[in-house]
């Protein structure tokens, strides 16, 4: 009789954790919920960077990021990276104030709360408007898009051919990286000025100025023909010719083309999936934080359960950007 009446009060306390009164994980139902997105979330982003990295491998040229990503604001050039590492720092400093956020939700304390909410706020608004920075200049400085790249490597050495179709002294080796020399004409059919000299550590530093023209300079589509070591697109951008100078096609001439266009669009559509986010996450901290403010929370007692949650999606879009980070700027 006695041990059943220990099995009896066994089975009532087992139920009575799954009876809806107390969780078997010691975590509340919104937290629960926020796990189960962030990890769907996960292999969805996982999905996303598997991908490029098999597209990249499968191709025989691919951008350096060293050279695609040497810009800085102001006009500052070859500084690999410098730029994207700022951009970094931020987002974990972010991730750190967003951590005593939720700490001083911890201790009941709300003027703590929103001191350290703002401060992640502005740290998530700063990596956007870097990344909107670093977007403006590929897609309007170096006409890079989603169907469009102009950043490629060499696979052979070589030198370029000036328009009379002599050999240029501007060379290159193998494997370099490059950034297409074109000019985009306008509806007249004359070019933008921006034909210059791109080439990595033999030419103005792999970037170009305003009204600085290579020596094909402004052009008329209809006079293309008077550039014969240079084509022109259909839309309207010029690729330089160049000649093998070693090798087994040592002496042929070979037409520069744009790199694989898979790096644009991968390179767009996941940092442009990864900023969404980080502006999703912007938008709900200032709907927490001045929920906070408001004394909405306190009135719980739950050490402001809401700012955690949060602070859960905050470090998860964190973690993921040092992947993107990973994959895009430094292999």
């Amino acid at each position: 009789m006695g041990s059943d009446t220990a099995v009896a009060h066994h089975v009532e306390d087992s139920n009575a954790v799954w009876d809806g009164g107390k969780s078997p994980m010691k975590s509340s139902y919104g937290k629960l919920m926020m796990w189960y997105f962030l990890l769907s979330d996960a292999f969805t982003f996982a999905g996303f960077l598997i991908a490029y990295g098999t597209l990249r491998v499968s191709m025989p040229t691919w951008p350096v990021p060293d050279f695609v990503f040497q810009s800085l604001p102001g006009g500052i050039h070859n500084a690999p990276l410098i730029f994207v590492t700022i951009m970094t720092f931020v987002l974990l400093f972010s991730s750190f104030t967003m951590v005593r956020a939720v700490q001083e939700g911890k201790r009941e304390n709300k003027r703590g709360v929103v001191i350290w909410m703002i401060l992640t706020i502005i740290g998530g608004a700063a990596f956007l408007g870097c990344q909107a920075w670093e977007w403006t200049t590929l897609i309007k400085g170096e006409h890079m898009s989603v169907t469009t790249n102009p950043f490629g490597t060499h696979t052979a050495a070589g030198a370029y051919l000036n328009k009379d179709g002599t050999v240029s002294n501007e060379t290159f080796e193998a494997g370099e990286s490059y950034l297409m020399h074109m000019a985009h004409a306008d509806d007249h059919g004359h070019g933008d000025d921006h034909a210059d000299d791109h080439g990595g550590d033999h030419a103005d530093d792999g970037h170009h100025e305003e009204g600085h023209a290579d020596s094909y300079g402004v052009y008329n589509l209809e006079k293309s023909k008077d550039y014969p070591f240079a084509t022109v697109d259909e839309r309207g951008y010029i690729h330089r010719k160049f000649k093998v100078t070693e090798g087994d096609e040592d002496g042929m001439v070979k037409t520069e083309q744009f790199g694989p266009k898979a790096f644009g669009a991968l390179f767009f559509f996941i940092t442009g999936f990864h900023g969404f986010h980080v502006l999703s996450g912007v938008i709900f901290l200032i709907i927490i934080m001045l929920n906070v403010a408001s004394g909405l929370y306190e009135k719980r007692k739950n050490e402001y359960e809401m700012v955690e949650k949060m602070g859960l999606y905050w470090h998860f879009v964190d973690l993921v950007w040092i992947f993107v980070f990973l994959v895009f700027y430094l292999i």
